[in-house]
């Protein structure tokens, strides 16, 4: 089943937009679960819009892993926060929320590919590193996943324009 939101003037509903905060926010947290016990996780990423998929890296074992490996099917939330709008009671955001199934990726090359979008959708000057990430001898021991989305609904405040 799926809900509506109650307030619909506070609805995204073009998905360029949902895409754009998917690109613009440095974090996504995802809600995961194994054994019926919840865990939170926030993770820096990188969005690929032609996929429409979300990646991310990890070290190679860890609470995260154990849980995502468990339950594969994840909720996820992008936030963009502007902050508290003084003198009207208001929080300015805009805010999107996915569903998707978690696949680890082992293809050295893809790997690469990973850290490339990531450090050019979270490094102001992605070139001074580049070289550094992509041939790190990390890399191959590094969890890479690739969290393909099935849904996507947004919502923000109404002084917040994308």
């Amino acid at each position: 089943m799926r809900y509506h939101i109650r307030r619909q003037d506070k609805e995204i509903k073009d998905p360029e937009k949902l895409k754009k905060i998917l690109l613009e926010t440095d974090y996504v947290t995802l809600a995961l679960v194994k054994d019926g016990e919840p865990y939170l996780v926030s993770l820096s990423h990188a969005y690929d819009e032609e996929e429409n998929c979300i990646y991310f890296h990890s070290a190679s074992e860890g609470k995260k892993l154990d849980y995502m490996r468990a339950s594969p099917v994840v909720w996820g939330q992008a936030l963009l926060d502007h902050g508290y709008h003084k003198g009207q009671c208001s929080h300015l955001y805009a805010s999107v929320m996915f569903k998707g199934k978690i696949e680890f990726i082992e293809d050295l090359e893809t790997k690469r590919h990973v850290f490339r979008a990531m450090v050019n959708q979270i490094e102001p000057e992605p070139e001074s590193i580049m070289d550094r990430m992509i041939n790190s001898e990390g890399i191959p021991s590094t969890a890479v996943g690739r969290i393909r989305i099935d849904y996507m609904s947004g919502k923000k405040s109404a002084e917040v324009s994308l």
